[in-house]
């Protein structure tokens, strides 16, 4: 029985990766303008530092554009917004998830969960982990931004990948991480602080970002 069921799925997902190819041949979605453009003033938050990905994390990555950004408010906190886009993902390119890349950067998870962030008239259902390297820890929120959705569930962002490639022949997304430097405390009060900064820049950033990718 198990056998047979362990067949059924596999041709199911056999069938699903025939349909993607197949729908979304010759599937590429452009930005309007490269990542760059992005407003170096987002809110209160303004760009503090121009940031370079690394030749050997653009090559694992394969993305098509990518941005790495210090900002910072009035007070001197700080986030670092990071955007990987992927025009399709036809040809394998595809966003390779933060929560299996991290502990591959020496990261090790402390927490770990999903959040409802409100901004505006909407509320955004992200990814969030807190993760340690040494004495040092980060506040971690990501999601996939794929034609105008949240996307914090890996497995609903290749359902959607399939959905969009047959009814819309698109297959293009992007990942959008934010990453806050936690504060050593021993009363917790730095991790507090940076969850505020973190939802605080996410209310500031997310309208830019959204507006600024496909839809």
């Amino acid at each position: 029985m198990k056998k047979n069921a362990l067949g059924i799925f596999t041709v199911i997902l056999l069938l699903q990766a025939v349909l993607f190819y197949s729908a979304s041949r010759g599937d590429s979605t452009s930005l309007a303008a490269p990542l760059v453009a992005l407003s170096p003033n987002l809110g209160e938050f303004k760009l503090a530092q121009e940031g370079v990905v690394e030749p050997e994390t653009l090559e694992v990555l394969k993305a098509d554009d990518t941005l790495t950004r210090w900002y910072t408010d009035p007070s001197g906190a700080g986030a670092n917004l990071f955007i990987a886009y992927f025009k399709t993902q036809r040809t394998g390119q595809s966003p390779h998830s933060p929560k299996n890349c991290l502990p591959g950067s020496g990261f090790q998870p402390v927490e770990s969960g999903t959040v409802d962030i409100p901004i505006g008239n909407e509320t955004i259902h992200i990814n969030r982990y807190l993760v340690s390297r040494g004495e040092t820890e980060s506040l971690v929120m990501y999601w996939y931004q794929s034609q105008g959705r949240v996307i914090a569930d890996e497995f609903a962002a290749k359902f959607y990948l399939i959905a969009d490639s047959i009814r819309k022949h698109r297959s293009d997304t992007a990942l959008v991480r934010i990453v806050v430097p936690v504060r050593p405390s021993s009363d917790g009060s730095g991790r507090v602080a940076a969850q505020k900064t973190a939802e605080a820049f996410l209310q500031s950033a997310y309208p830019a970002v959204k507006a600024f990718l496909p839809r």
